[in-house]
This record gives C-alpha cells, structure tokens and sequence, in this order.
C-alpha cells in the first residue's frame, strides 16, 4: 500500500511524556474508505498510555493501556 506522510507532529513534555500524531493519505480501499490513514497516541514513561487509529483490516479503534476497543 502506498502512503504518502500528510501530517507528523511529535510534542515532547518537559516531563518527557510524549504526544504524537500521524496523518497519512492511502489509496481508497474497502478497509481505508476514506483514504486517509491516522495515528494519535500519548506515552507517559515509555509507555502508551491511550491511542487512537485506524489500522487496515481493523478499522477505528482506541487502545487504552493494554486495552484495545
């Protein structure tokens, strides 16, 4: 699958917690129909703590601590 970057932006907290976000643009498929592929997660100690995206075959879905719904 070809995927062109749309958008990476990565914020590090004085704290050293870490918020990142990933947009990027996919060829309209039935798993991607609005071909548009995403990422938003927020790690706290090295660990994700909640994330949010959109992984092919798997659709929208959240991922809080090491619960994913």
């Amino acid at each position: 699958m070809a995927a062109d970057l749309v958008l990476h932006e990565k914020i590090t907290e004085e704290s050293g917690n870490t918020i990142e976000m990933k947009i990027w643009r996919v060829p309209f498929s039935s798993h991607m129909s609005r071909g548009f592929k995403y990422s938003l997660v927020y790690i706290v100690n090295g660990e994700r703590i909640i994330g949010y995206d959109n992984a092919e075959r798997r659709g929208d879905h959240r991922h809080f601590r090491d619960v994913e719904a």
